[in-house]
């Protein structure tokens, strides 16, 4: 499994071993794989709009196609929705 956000090295480093979490994360601080995959989107907050991610999962299949998307996910019991879908 890999993660993948506009974060910094350093900034993704912090945040896998705060959370200790299992997977390698890539900076992708020139959005190019976020475009690709459609999740680099226009956003907007307190009637500002901006460019930015689109919180999303993708499950790739080995040639790099999205096999399953779960798009504008929120934290609270998206893992085990992804879990199962990975069962």
């Amino acid at each position: 499994m890999l993660g993948c956000s506009p974060d910094t090295v350093e900034d993704l480093a912090a945040f896998k071993a705060k959370y200790d979490l299992p997977f390698t994360f890539l900076s992708d601080s020139d959005h190019q794989i976020a475009e690709a995959y459609g999740v680099w989107v226009l956003r907007e907050r307190d009637g500002r709009q901006f460019m930015g991610i689109s919180r999303s999962t993708l499950i790739l299949d080995s040639s790099g196609t999205i096999a399953r998307a779960f798009r504008r996910v929120t934290p609270a019991g998206h893992a085990k929705e992804l879990l199962a879908a990975l069962e």
